[in-house]
């Protein structure tokens, strides 16, 4: 690789309203159920336990589409550029993240998603989830995993 590759991302509306169907009804069955408990008198430590619960998922999922999603937070990414040292992420914020140490690419078995992982420059370890729906092309993100593949 020669010169480097740049790669614009797109919000991913498809991926997010699947994760909403997935994440809102499960939170919701778990709060009707911690008020049941709650409201019935008996199992009223278990409404703890599910409200943590049903907090904890909903945090997970709001960040998932937030932030990967629908890239609506200043710390999403919204392009990459990898050259052949170092990849460089840019945010929604205008800022230029470059990972040039202990560089970790991490697909899944599906082929629909990949995570990156490294050191920028100030030493900071830095994550970084993508998925498909976020590139152009699925031959745009063919290419960038057979690239990202040298860091696996």
């Amino acid at each position: 690789m020669a010169k480097s590759e740049v790669y614009e991302l797109a919000p991913d509306k498809k991926g997010a309203t699947w994760d909403l169907l997935m994440y809102v009804p499960v939170v919701l069955v778990l709060v009707s159920i911690a008020l049941q408990l709650w409201y019935g008198g008996t199992y009223q430590n278990y409404a703890y336990i599910l409200l943590f619960a049903a907090s904890f998922i909903f945090f997970i999922g709001a960040n998932r589409v937030l932030m990967s999603r629908l890239m609506l937070m200043p710390s999403a990414p919204r392009g990459l550029e990898v050259a052949k040292k170092s990849i460089a992420v840019t945010l929604k914020s205008g800022d230029k993240i470059e990972l040039v140490k202990d560089l970790r690419y991490f697909p899944d078995y599906a082929g629909k998603s990949f995570g990156l992982t490294g050191m920028d420059v100030s030493g900071r370890k830095r994550q970084f989830v993508f998925h498909k729906g976020q590139f152009a092309s699925e031959s745009n993100f063919k290419d960038l995993r057979s690239l990202l593949a040298v860091y696996k």
